[in-house]
């Protein structure tokens, strides 16, 4: 079973709480992740509505910015050799409205001003588009050629998307889809934008565990026909609670690691620091780091003493 190796940050705390981290409890959190064999970390958003992790001047009406969290991710990063993805901009608005264009120039301003600002940074391995979806709708074929075309086009670095099955654990019975019908738009979808998309890592959650297996392989076949290289994302939080979300059960993140193993090329995880950290303010991402250490054999107990 392959290890998980990235993890998503999220620091704009869009559903789930903030924990409250200052640039030593970061430090700390980066050296546990060199410790543990983590490489890639991927801001999931690096603005959202009024929100961003750094005074951005390309986006109107922005909160008080107090620290700048994308010049101290990325210089983290290359203090402990980690490969930093870049989130894009989500306007929660435009897009969802149909504006596509409206969220397109958004973007490319907000692109510009980030390599402008970051661009140098050795860190800066790659981009996130945070537009995620489950289906060809809201316009997803324009927003990753354009916005994803823009990022390869000011600074050529791969490209990553993270969607998601439309499956039972989200969607009631008449919206959700087959596995036929998902991949059938996928691969429209990337019939379209293969050209501006590197990686795809589908979140795990949305699907019944029983189902993944076929869904990752499904999922596979696409990549190698458009040249895609799959990732997956194995969410390390757990959909099956009524609240949420608090960490996941380790015998089906278990289960679902298995499963990713067998056609991922690597696994990533939404999100380390709230769901499976030893530093998390969670206590039982704590039971779930133990967990996990014991099952990859990982020297990495003396973070819970």
């Amino acid at each position: 079973m392959l290890p998980i190796t990235g993890t998503f940050l999220d620091e704009i705390t869009h559903d789930i709480p903030s924990q409250n981290w200052g640039e030593a409890d970061w430090r700390r959190e980066f050296a546990l992740y060199k410790k543990i064999g983590i490489d890639t970390i991927i801001i999931i958003r690096a603005g959202y509505q009024n929100k961003c992790i750094f005074p951005a001047k390309s986006v109107p009406g922005l909160l008080p910015v107090y620290e700048d969290l994308g010049r101290i991710f990325l210089d983290l990063a290359e203090e402990f050799g980690l490969s930093l993805y870049w989130g894009t901009f989500d306007s929660g608005s435009y897009w969802v409205r149909r504006s596509w264009w409206k969220e397109v120039d958004l973007n490319k301003a907000f692109i510009d001003e980030v390599v402008e600002r970051y661009g140098s940074s050795p860190a800066f391995k790659g981009w996130y588009l945070c537009h995620e979806t489950s289906r060809n709708d809201s316009h997803i074929i324009e927003l990753f050629r354009h916005i994803g075309g823009h990022c390869k086009a000011t600074k050529d670095v791969p490209v990553l998307i993270s969607p998601f099955p439309q499956g039972t654990k989200q969607f009631d019975s008449n919206s959700a889809f087959t596995l036929a019908e998902s991949l059938d738009h996928w691969n429209r979808i990337f019939d379209e934008t293969s050209e501006v998309i590197d990686i795809c890592a589908f979140q795990d959650g949305q699907i019944q565990y029983h189902e993944l297996p076929d869904f990752l392989r499904g999922v596979k076949d696409l990549g190698d026909r458009h040249r895609i290289t799959i990732w997956s994302n194995v969410e390390t939080f757990d959909r099956d609670m009524p609240i949420r979300f608090p960490p996941a059960d380790w015998r089906y993140l278990r289960l679902k690691m298995e499963a990713a193993s067998q056609t991922a090329e690597k696994l990533i995880t939404f999100e380390f620091p709230h769901f499976i950290s030893p530093h998390s303010v969670w206590p039982s991402a704590h039971n779930l780091f133990r967990r996990y250490c014991e099952h990859h054999e990982l020297q990495a107990g003396e973070e819970l003493k």
